[in-house]
């Protein structure tokens, strides 16, 4: 019987080879008449015989084994893969649950080696901002064992969703514009940056958390490999602190017992900072570079209105809309605040309106992204941005909607009921009221609207309120 080639791409040609798999299981072509070969740009013959074949089924480990193998650098993937469909398709339905059998242990080894590889590329790729760029750019050099780009790409995307990125490899790259991902070419170490300002702040924390007490070399390697250490910032500190360690050891015991510093949010996201923001578009900066604590947001929403605003409201977070469009209170709360601050004689475009959450954290139901309400701890994490954000804008009157808001701006976490009205939140002036959100969430007609004439009735406060002294709260005479 004549031997039929297949050429697939030299990568992770999953697709190539999944319709391979349907044609040859269609021919009923066994894996020795089945040459497969390697080109860079292969043309698959028989294409529309290749389209028309049927699908395959398969169990579901198998599938995963498939689109782990097919990452592998081992030029002999696709014929290993195949002599698995092939067992599997004729009478060994339950291969996979012999461990011992070579062709499943290859295989297997193969799968946890492309895991392996796609865990060193979350952990070691390290983004540099571009320089001479007039738009915020960053950039990535790795080298993979694998072809793990594709596979790796939605951990990027999620976690790094509102930024413009893109990865070099030898083996080809990704770029990724905050809305389409796309593939390219093999990249230069070259064309990435070599450093940014950003690093020289992480290697200085990174000295300061290097415990020398527990230095252990080999597990040291074991973690981070040798081979990745050209392309991570900290590492050029790990020599000096090894050979120090003896001496640094030294002096801690010879040191008086001290109460460690406390770590706050606050100090940080300082250590953050190559300099100290000085507008509002630089905290911005900072906040998209961080990137969202949860995954999934599209973009980090930042606050909107004048620079030195009378009224700053603070909401939760962004809901679904905002986070498409990059601007909060756009929804159905926001349109519902809208019509009641209008009602109350506030003028949407002289207030600045924030979040206390910057990114949309949610839960996926089918096509809808459902709100999920933010923990203590992530209010915690964004909490320095939330007060930078008010000591640049400088309000005379801060307004808390909801509870998140009320937990960002005071730290503690207090029933609405208990402290609706006026309050002081540091130096400013404040008040408490509900989000508007929990208007939508009433049950019946008759209990939505008592309580949206009394939420109207607190923006009317509010309202008066932004005229009062800011120190001593004191309406003048004709607000009161």
């Amino acid at each position: 019987m004549n031997l039929h080639r297949i050429t697939l791409r030299n990568a992770a040609d999953l697709d190539g080879f999944r319709r391979a798999v349907r044609w040859l299981a269609c021919e009923e072509l066994a894996p020795q008449h089945v040459v497969w070969s390697l080109d860079e740009a292969p043309g698959l013959f028989g294409e529309d015989a290749l389209r028309d074949a049927p699908p395959v089924s398969l169990p579901r480990g198998v599938a995963r084994l498939i689109e782990l193998g097919v990452c592998h650098s081992d030029p002999e993937r696709y014929a290993l893969l195949y002599q698995l469909v092939w067992r599997v398709l004729n009478g060994e339905r339950d291969l996979l649950e012999v461990a011992s059998d070579p062709l499943v242990h290859r295989i297997d080894a193969m799968a946890r080696a492309v895991r392996r590889d796609l865990h060193k590329m979350y952990a070691f790729v390290r983004f540099r901002r571009m320089k001479a760029e007039h738009l915020e750019r960053f950039a990535a050099w790795y080298e993979p064992e694998h072809f793990v780009l594709e596979a790796a790409a939605p951990f990027f995307i999620d976690r790094f969703r509102s930024l413009d990125w893109t990865i070099l490899t030898p083996v080809g790259s990704m770029r990724w514009d905050r809305r389409e991902l796309r593939f390219g070419p093999p990249g230069r170490r070259e064309d990435a940056p070599a450093e940014d300002g950003f690093e020289e702040g992480w290697r200085g924390y990174y000295e300061s958390v290097f415990n020398p007490a527990r230095v252990n070399p080999v597990a040291m390697r074991a973690e981070m490999p040798k081979k990745y250490w050209r392309n991570l910032p900290e590492t050029a500190s790990i020599p000096g602190l090894i050979q120090t360690a003896s001496r640094r050891v030294d002096a801690m015991i010879g040191q008086e017992a001290t109460m460690p510093a406390k770590r706050t949010p606050e100090r940080a996201l300082e250590a953050m900072w190559d300099q100290e923001p000085a507008t509002l578009e630089d905290l911005n900066a900072i906040i998209a570079k961080a990137g969202p604590l949860v995954p999934g947001a599209t973009q980090a929403v930042f606050g909107e209105g004048p620079k030195h605003a009378d009224i700053v409201f603070v909401g939760e977070q962004p809901g679904d809309q905002e986070d498409l469009q990059g601007r909060p209170f756009v929804g159905p709360a926001g349109r519902l605040f809208d019509k009641a601050m209008k009602e109350a004689g506030i003028d949407r475009s002289h207030a600045y309106l924030t979040n206390a959450v910057k990114h949309f954290k949610f839960e996926q139901r089918g096509h809808r992204r459902i709100h999920s309400k933010p923990t203590a701890g992530e209010v915690k994490h964004y909490r320095p941005w939330l007060m930078k954000e008010l000591e640049l804008v400088r309000p005379k009157l801060v307004v808390a909607l909801g509870g998140t808001a009320l937990l960002a701006l005071t730290g503690k976490s207090t029933p609405i009921s208990r402290s609706r009205g006026r309050a002081r939140f540091g130096p400013y002036l404040g008040y408490v009221t509900v989000h508007p959100s929990y208007l939508l969430r009433l049950p019946d007609e008759v209990t939505k609207r008592e309580a949206y004439e009394a939420f109207v009735e607190d923006l009317r406060r509010i309202h008066d309120l932004a005229q009062a002294d800011p120190d001593t709260g004191e309406l003048p005479l004709a607000a009161e």
